[in-house]
């Protein structure tokens, strides 16, 4: 855990003041009202924000110099606190209290204000999740309307498996948000990184709804199943995530996972990623190194990171994307 202690997100930042108000200000606009009680008595108070969106979710670090105490309005959507650095006691409306640690972080529902009084020096990430987001990501898993809001179980283990995914998946946004281009400049990117994480919290972080995710998915069908594939044929270049495809063949996520394994022995998104290496496939095959790159072509179909690209062509095709570009220029030469 230590390595969450330093800035993340450092190159987007959005505020770094010593003016209460001017932090309060930038605190709202960017998650929800607050207020900072007992803060214009101090003297030592100092906030730094740092933020982004990724998709529909916003992520942010804020760091203050001193003990603190953070009074927010009635939340709108979902919002997860992670301690990186000091201590704090974070408590949603009439709700016991989280002692939040670097081993322990917060899960705030809509409809509550919470409270945050740090010991001292205190650092956190902030992950906030549009409520009807996470909504139509559950209905889409389960197959079926929720009859009651998503409640999650409020105190969070940052030491178990899924948490701590959790927060490899918000190092590695912090990663690239250090970067003009690539991953979060996708739209594929973006929109894998904001599943990955909503999935992750889902089936990490108990909730109202774990039991029911945890059980057997609805058969899809063979028709459900067919017109998906005929969906990704027909658009492979679209940034197509799980849900969107679900929703459309009026499927679950789960259903469709579940049809794609018993008819494809793959997945939907597997299916869909040997499709575009075809399509690179078949523009390398074509094209001439002196006019396009491997790098091009693999963006242009989705392909962001060229680690990963590399090895799963050359695994399809048993040889680089390179030797396939270089092997069109001999046949001209």
């Amino acid at each position: 855990m230590h390595s969450r202690k330093s800035e993340m997100f450092a190159a987007h930042r959005v505020a770094s003041s010593r003016d209460v108000d001017h932090a309060s200000q930038a605190l709202t606009e960017i998650f929800l009202p607050v207020d900072f009680p007992s803060a214009r008595t101090s003297g030592n108070f100092e906030m730094q924000l740092n933020a982004l969106k990724v998709g529909r979710l916003t992520c942010g670090y804020m760091r203050f110099r001193d003990a603190v105490r953070i009074a927010t309005a009635e939340a709108e959507n979902y919002h997860l606190d992670i301690p990186t650095g000091g201590r704090a006691t974070m408590r949603a409306g009439l709700g016991s209290p989280i002692h939040g640690t670097q081993d322990t972080a917060g899960m705030f529902m809509p409809g509550r204000p919470v409270e945050i009084a740090s010991e001292g020096h205190f650092a956190q990430l902030s992950l906030m999740i549009p409520r009807d987001h996470l909504q139509i990501e559950v209905q889409n898993l389960l197959g079926r309307d929720l009859l009651r809001p998503i409640e999650f179980h409020g105190e969070i283990d940052l030491l178990t498996p899924g948490a701590q995914a959790m927060v490899q998946m918000l190092r590695v946004i912090d990663s690239a948000s250090g970067h003009d281009g690539g991953l979060l400049t996708n739209t594929l990117g973006t929109q894998r990184l904001e599943q990955v994480l909503v999935h992750s919290l889902l089936f990490a972080q108990p909730h109202n709804y774990s039991a029911a995710l945890a059980g057997p998915a609805p058969a899809a069908g063979l028709r459900p199943v067919s017109q998906a594939v005929e969906l990704l044929r027909e658009s492979p270049e679209h940034p197509w995530t799980l849900t969107e495809l679900a929703t459309a063949v009026s499927l679950s996520g789960r259903s469709l996972q579940e049809g794609f394994r018993r008819t494809l022995n793959s997945t939907p998104m597997g299916y869909l990623r040997r499709l575009r290496l075809e399509k690179v496939r078949e523009e390398l095959t074509s094209a001439s190194p002196e006019t396009i790159s491997v790098t091009e072509v693999a963006a242009r179909w989705g392909f962001t990171h060229l680690g990963r690209f590399a090895a799963a062509y050359r695994s399809e095709y048993s040889e680089r994307p390179s030797e396939t570009l270089r092997r069109r220029s001999r046949r001209l030469g």
